[in-house]
């Protein structure tokens, strides 16, 4: 049965790789999934495994070595018009991790938010700017009189929140969300949460939400995809992952989660995931679907485990 819901995103089998072309580094072998219209879809995994890399691919900062992005059934992998880059530029919005470092420190806040209205294309009057700079801030809970400061004079959650004025100001589609509260206080966390949450209701946005906390996307996240040295491993809806968690990569993820209570926490058996226990030289894995909605990579003896553990 066809899925009746809107794909905005198609990541379709691609590999992003750096260096040399006779030595390089494959960063991601060969990742495929799909972000329908109005979703928040989790991509977990640990450092270094490549998701990150992922969500450059998509705003096109990293370029793809094989396989294909189509955003709204257009590909904007590739060589791309001057028009349609900006189209897809101004569609697909980015906020990064560290939101002191994506900051210029030497501009105003003002300038900072409203950069992307100076570009090509972008007809625009001083005052029209000024007026979208103050709506910016308000949408995101900043007075508008902080667009005369600059960085270093806010906190960190307040910083998030300038950085995420700075992509909702072009009125993107999709907005890619790197970590977004990784680098925030606990206490910040929850609010950054809530008004991305708020934002996406009131503007039927949606996030590629970027993490490698489990316990955090479970709260946010529709659909959530596990991914471990470049290879996506597991994908479920988010409720579906955590009742039946099938990859031992995943179980292992799961098993660090800090439980809120001591003698639970104390009790809990921590997992650690090894490698080198899938022998893959003759019987290879295959991206499978187990049960509807829910895939997870493995071979034939693998995936007849996994079938088994859904039917326990």
């Amino acid at each position: 049965m066809a899925d009746p819901r809107e794909k905005m995103l198609e990541v379709d089998h691609i590999r992003v790789q750096f260096g040399k072309k006779r030595h390089p580094f494959v960063a991601v072998r060969d990742v495929s999934f799909d972000i329908y219209k109005g979703e928040t879809f989790g991509l977990v995994g640990e450092s270094g495994s490549g998701k990150t890399t992922i969500g450059r691919a998509i705003i096109r900062a990293n370029p793809l070595a094989a396989g294909e992005i189509r955003f709204e059934g257009q590909r904007i992998s590739g060589r791309l018009s001057a028009a349609r880059d900006r189209q897809v530029t101004r569609d697909i919005q980015m906020i990064f991790q560290d939101p002191m470092s994506s900051l210029n420190e030497r501009a105003k806040v003002g300038y900072i938010v409203a950069e992307g209205l100076y570009a090509p294309g972008r007809h625009c009057s001083e005052e029209e700017r000024r007026q979208k700079v103050a709506k910016a801030l308000s949408d995101v809970g900043l007075l508008p009189e902080f667009a005369s400061r600059f960085p270093h004079e806010f906190s960190g959650g307040q910083r998030q929140r300038i950085g995420i004025a700075r992509a909702l100001i072009l009125e993107p589609k999709l907005i890619v969300a790197d970590e977004p509260i990784s680098a925030l206080d606990v206490s910040i966390r929850a609010q950054v949460l809530n008004l991305l949450a708020a934002l996406q209701k009131e503007r039927g946005l949606t996030y590629l939400f970027i993490a490698h906390d489990l316990s955090v996307v479970r709260f946010i996240c529709d659909r959530i995809a596990v991914i471990h040295k470049g290879d996506i491993v597991e994908l479920a809806e988010s409720e579906q992952l955590f009742a039946h968690p099938l990859h031992p990569y995943t179980q292992a993820l799961l098993s660090a989660i800090p439980q809120p209570d001591p003698i639970a926490e104390r009790q809990k058996k921590l997992l650690v995931y090894d490698p080198s226990c899938h022998d893959y030289r003759v019987d290879k894995p295959v991206w499978t679907e187990v049960e509807p909605g829910h895939f997870v990579l493995g071979n034939q003896r693998e995936l007849e485990g996994y079938r088994k553990m859904l039917t326990r």
